[in-house]
């Protein structure tokens, strides 16, 4: 792959072939796209096997949770940070068959964590991540953009988090699978709240009329820091007393946080309000969290409200923003988008109330959840296929 230098920020586009598609045009494009077709499918292929309608003996629950995490979440995390990565630093990020080259990667480790061996999909699998952020390391760094390199050192986490999954599930190392899954949610949290801390108030700001968002440091240290600590104590010390004070620390403090940002002030606007509305599934997560160490709720409550509610509402809202602003179209939410956010949300409350039922409210809330998710992403699918796969309407690149 050829480096760029900041002397070149716009080297020429290459001529014909594949490499020259718009779909290959920024990291957003595959990675969105091909993120919420993976999570469309893989939610109902667990739910199935979960409820034995189907016999893969795979589709269990730490490939679900796995897969959510570092298929779907991963796939968006790095089609963001490819596309925010070039507008911080100035310079190209992977695109034409370099990015293609990734995305064949990523596909790759999907289908060996569905079809093969333990030992072989490993194999595969751990080689995206750290393949993925050399790249995004480079460009920030030729480009001096220090304060990004966070997001480097955050992947480089997810990348250990997923290889001592593997390691585990091997037998390699000494602890539950679980571990390293538990980290990995929380090192998720910790980039939605570096970027959220970010973009959310200054878009609500620019966005409603006389609204002045304001963003503390010292709220905003501490609640990475307690965000941080939080999934350490999760992955070292799961459902303890130190585990629920942390917890309930980082809740407070996030909360403190998010009030600076006015979220009451988005009500009417669809692009605003559900990044907030999924940005305070964070801190209710904490606090369930937190009860579940007292063993008052049931841990999967906590993990499905930073999983489904913060991560698959803030991914839907992201990737529905930055692919209508990264294509030249206007920003604002139809109903298409309205529907993806409101399934999302009744996804979460299904998801919900399956984790505190047993029978068949159960499993109705699993099939309710399901489905809602599923059409949330099937219906991005629909409406953003087109647009990820064509030219910006403005004629500019990327």
């Amino acid at each position: 792959m050829t480096l760029l230098t900041i002397d070149d920020p716009v080297p020429p586009q290459p001529h014909g072939g594949l490499g020259a598609h718009p779909f290959l045009a920024l990291g957003f494009r595959p990675f969105y796209l091909l993120g919420a077709a993976f999570a469309g499918v893989a939610a109902p292929a667990w739910t199935a096997s979960y409820l034995g309608w189907q016999g893969m003996p795979r589709l269990d629950l730490l490939w679900h949770m796995h897969e959510m995490l570092f298929g779907f979440v991963i796939a968006i995390v790095i089609g963001f940070l490819y596309t925010a990565g070039r507008n911080w630093t100035g310079l190209w990020t992977p695109r034409g068959l370099p990015l293609a080259a990734l995305v064949a990667l990523w596909l790759a480790g999907r289908a060996a964590m569905a079809l093969l061996p333990a030992l072989p999909a490993a194999a595969v699998d751990v080689l995206f991540l750290p393949l993925a952020g050399l790249p995004l390391y480079r460009v920030i760094r030729r480009s001096g953009n220090t304060r990004n390199l966070v997001m480097v050192v955050l992947l480089a986490v997810l990348a250990a988090a997923n290889a001592a999954y593997h390691a585990s599930v091997l037998g390699l190392l000494p602890l539950s699978p679980m571990q390293p899954l538990y980290a990995a949610i929380v090192a998720v949290v910790v980039i939605e709240s570096v970027l959220g801390g970010r973009v959310i108030p200054n878009f609500t700001a620019n966005a409603v009329r006389g609204v002045r968002t304001r963003s503390d440091p010292r709220l905003e240290k501490l609640s990475l820091a307690l965000t941080a600590l939080t999934g350490l104590a999760w992955a070292a010390l799961p459902l303890s007393l130190p585990l629920a004070l942390l917890a309930l620390a980082a809740a407070v403090v996030q909360l403190l946080r998010m009030a600076l940002w006015k979220p009451l002030c988005t009500l009417r606007q669809p692009l605003l309000w559900i990044l907030h509305l999924s940005y305070a599934w964070i801190p209710l997560g904490f606090v369930l969290l937190a009860l579940a160490c007292f063993g008052l709720v049931p841990q999967s409550a906590a993990v499905h409200a930073l999983t489904v509610g913060a991560m698959g509402g803030l991914i839907i809202g992201m990737i529905t923003r930055t692919a209508l602003g990264h294509t030249g179209r206007m920003l604002r939410a139809g109903r298409p988008e309205t529907a993806m956010y409101l399934l999302l949300q009744a996804g979460v409350l299904a998801r919900l109330v399956a984790a505190f039922s047993d029978g068949p409210l159960r499993t109705a809330g699993l099939v309710a959840a399901t489905l809602c998710w599923s059409l949330a992403f099937g219906l991005y699918c629909l409406q953003y296929g087109p647009y990820l796969f064509r030219s910006r309407v403005d004629g500019r690149e990327g």
